[in-house]
Protein backbone atom coordinates (compact mmCIF):
# COMPACT_ATOMS: atom_id res chain seq x y z
CA UNK A 1 0.00 0.00 0.00
CA UNK A 2 1.47 3.36 -1.02
CA UNK A 3 0.95 5.83 2.22
CA UNK A 4 1.38 10.23 1.62
CA UNK A 5 2.31 11.73 4.46
CA UNK A 6 1.54 15.62 3.10
CA UNK A 7 1.29 19.08 3.91
CA UNK A 8 2.42 22.34 3.58
CA UNK A 9 5.81 22.61 4.74
CA UNK A 10 6.24 23.06 8.10
CA UNK A 11 3.04 21.34 9.37
CA UNK A 12 5.84 18.17 10.94
CA UNK A 13 6.00 15.74 7.95
CA UNK A 14 9.85 15.01 8.34
CA UNK A 15 9.64 14.83 12.25
CA UNK A 16 6.61 12.36 11.95
CA UNK A 17 8.35 10.26 9.18
CA UNK A 18 11.34 9.83 11.36
CA UNK A 19 9.16 8.68 13.93
CA UNK A 20 7.02 6.40 11.85
CA UNK A 21 10.65 4.56 10.45
CA UNK A 22 11.65 4.11 14.02
CA UNK A 23 8.11 2.32 14.61
CA UNK A 24 9.44 -0.15 11.76
CA UNK A 25 7.71 1.45 8.50
CA UNK A 26 8.96 1.61 5.61
CA UNK A 27 9.50 5.33 4.68
CA UNK A 28 11.09 7.15 1.57
CA UNK A 29 10.94 11.47 1.05
CA UNK A 30 9.53 12.04 -2.35
CA UNK A 31 12.85 13.27 -3.40
CA UNK A 32 14.81 10.05 -2.83
CA UNK A 33 12.59 8.05 -4.96
CA UNK A 34 12.76 10.93 -7.58
CA UNK A 35 17.01 10.44 -7.51
CA UNK A 36 16.17 6.88 -7.16
CA UNK A 37 14.00 6.39 -10.65
CA UNK A 38 15.41 9.66 -12.55
CA UNK A 39 12.46 11.62 -11.79
CA UNK A 40 14.47 15.23 -11.12
CA UNK A 41 14.01 17.13 -14.40
CA UNK A 42 15.79 20.71 -13.32
CA UNK A 43 16.59 22.69 -10.13
CA UNK A 44 15.49 25.88 -9.41
CA UNK A 45 15.93 28.07 -5.92
CA UNK A 46 17.71 25.19 -4.64
CA UNK A 47 14.80 22.93 -4.93
CA UNK A 48 14.16 20.21 -7.46
CA UNK A 49 11.80 19.92 -10.03
CA UNK A 50 10.04 16.37 -10.16
CA UNK A 51 7.95 14.84 -12.93
CA UNK A 52 5.81 13.34 -10.69
CA UNK A 53 3.42 11.44 -13.09
CA UNK A 54 6.93 9.57 -14.03
CA UNK A 55 7.52 8.61 -10.27
CA UNK A 56 3.59 7.33 -9.82
CA UNK A 57 4.42 5.29 -12.16
CA UNK A 58 7.71 4.01 -11.31
CA UNK A 59 6.50 3.71 -7.54
CA UNK A 60 3.12 2.21 -8.31
CA UNK A 61 4.33 -1.43 -6.51
CA UNK A 62 5.99 1.08 -3.76
CA UNK A 63 4.75 -0.52 -0.36
CA UNK A 64 5.40 2.17 2.86
CA UNK A 65 5.17 5.68 3.21
CA UNK A 66 6.39 8.81 0.88
CA UNK A 67 6.51 12.08 2.72
CA UNK A 68 6.47 15.50 1.07
CA UNK A 69 4.77 17.53 0.02
CA UNK A 70 4.03 16.38 -3.35
CA UNK A 71 3.44 12.82 -2.35
CA UNK A 72 -0.22 13.38 -2.41
CA UNK A 73 -0.10 13.74 -6.55
CA UNK A 74 1.77 10.03 -6.85
CA UNK A 75 -1.90 8.21 -6.56
CA UNK A 76 -1.87 7.00 -3.24
CA UNK A 77 -4.21 4.24 -2.21
CA UNK A 78 -4.04 6.39 1.66
CA UNK A 79 -3.09 10.30 2.17
CA UNK A 80 -2.65 11.86 5.78
CA UNK A 81 -2.40 14.99 5.03
CA UNK A 82 -0.99 17.37 7.79
CA UNK A 83 -2.50 20.49 8.68
CA UNK A 84 -1.40 24.36 10.72
CA UNK A 85 -2.86 26.43 12.15
CA UNK A 86 -1.34 29.63 9.09
CA UNK A 87 -0.39 32.01 11.73
CA UNK A 88 1.64 29.72 13.53
CA UNK A 89 2.86 27.82 10.50
CA UNK A 90 3.88 31.43 9.39
CA UNK A 91 6.51 31.61 12.13
CA UNK A 92 7.82 28.38 11.86
CA UNK A 93 8.46 28.96 7.91
CA UNK A 94 9.70 32.70 9.19
CA UNK A 95 11.97 30.60 11.98
CA UNK A 96 13.55 29.10 8.92
CA UNK A 97 14.38 32.11 7.29
CA UNK A 98 12.28 31.40 4.24
CA UNK A 99 11.59 34.88 1.76
CA UNK A 100 8.69 36.54 2.67
CA UNK A 101 7.22 35.13 -0.87
CA UNK A 102 7.76 32.09 -0.17
CA UNK A 103 6.34 32.06 3.21
CA UNK A 104 3.30 33.67 2.16
CA UNK A 105 2.47 31.74 -0.76
CA UNK A 106 2.75 28.61 1.66
CA UNK A 107 0.54 30.43 4.08
CA UNK A 108 -1.78 30.75 1.51
CA UNK A 109 -1.96 27.26 0.23
CA UNK A 110 -2.46 26.18 3.96
CA UNK A 111 -4.98 28.41 4.72
CA UNK A 112 -7.11 27.37 0.73
CA UNK A 113 -6.71 24.21 1.53
CA UNK A 114 -4.41 23.13 -1.36
CA UNK A 115 -3.19 20.42 -0.74
CA UNK A 116 -6.06 18.50 1.33
CA UNK A 117 -8.33 19.22 -2.13
CA UNK A 118 -5.29 17.64 -3.95
CA UNK A 119 -5.40 14.79 -2.44
CA UNK A 120 -8.94 14.42 -2.06
CA UNK A 121 -8.32 14.20 -5.83
CA UNK A 122 -5.67 12.10 -6.07
CA UNK A 123 -5.87 9.99 -3.44
CA UNK A 124 -8.25 6.40 -2.21
CA UNK A 125 -8.49 7.94 1.20
CA UNK A 126 -7.43 11.23 2.76
CA UNK A 127 -7.33 11.62 6.37
CA UNK A 128 -5.92 15.43 7.64
CA UNK A 129 -4.68 16.15 11.48
CA UNK A 130 -4.59 19.56 12.52
CA UNK A 131 -0.62 19.24 14.11
CA UNK A 132 -0.72 22.96 15.96
CA UNK A 133 -1.24 22.08 19.10
CA UNK A 134 0.29 18.09 19.16
CA UNK A 135 3.39 16.91 19.75
CA UNK A 136 5.49 14.92 17.20
CA UNK A 137 4.84 11.54 19.09
CA UNK A 138 0.94 12.70 19.08
CA UNK A 139 0.89 13.31 15.20
CA UNK A 140 3.28 9.88 15.00
CA UNK A 141 0.41 7.90 16.92
CA UNK A 142 -2.10 9.36 15.12
CA UNK A 143 -0.70 8.60 11.88
CA UNK A 144 0.28 4.71 12.42
CA UNK A 145 -3.56 4.57 14.01
CA UNK A 146 -4.61 5.60 10.82
CA UNK A 147 -3.08 3.44 8.75
CA UNK A 148 -3.39 0.23 11.15
CA UNK A 149 -7.12 1.28 10.40
CA UNK A 150 -8.47 2.50 14.37
CA UNK A 151 -12.15 3.34 13.12
CA UNK A 152 -12.29 5.51 16.41
CA UNK A 153 -9.14 7.34 15.14
CA UNK A 154 -10.20 7.68 11.53
CA UNK A 155 -13.04 9.32 12.12
CA UNK A 156 -11.68 11.69 14.03
CA UNK A 157 -9.27 12.93 11.27
CA UNK A 158 -12.02 12.42 8.39
CA UNK A 159 -11.46 15.76 5.88
CA UNK A 160 -13.61 18.59 6.15
CA UNK A 161 -12.80 19.57 10.19
CA UNK A 162 -10.39 22.16 9.72
CA UNK A 163 -11.62 25.37 8.29
CA UNK A 164 -8.76 28.16 8.73
CA UNK A 165 -11.05 30.82 6.59
CA UNK A 166 -14.01 30.00 8.88
CA UNK A 167 -12.02 30.57 11.81
CA UNK A 168 -10.58 33.74 10.31
CA UNK A 169 -13.90 35.15 9.25
CA UNK A 170 -14.86 34.33 13.04
CA UNK A 171 -12.39 36.59 14.21
CA UNK A 172 -13.01 39.37 12.09
CA UNK A 173 -16.68 39.16 13.13
CA UNK A 174 -15.55 39.59 16.81
CA UNK A 175 -13.38 42.16 15.87
CA UNK A 176 -15.84 43.95 14.29
CA UNK A 177 -18.09 43.88 17.06
CA UNK A 178 -15.74 45.30 19.43
CA UNK A 179 -15.85 48.51 17.04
Amino acid sequence: MLIALTGTPGTGKSSVAELLRRKGYRVASVVELAKKYDCIIDEEDGEFVIDIEKLAARIEDFDGVVEGHLSHLLKPDLAIVLRCNPAVLKERLRERKWSEEKLMENVEAELLDVILVEALEQAGEVYEIDTTEMSVDEVADAVDSIIKGDEEVRKRYKPGRIDWLSELEDRLDELVRKV
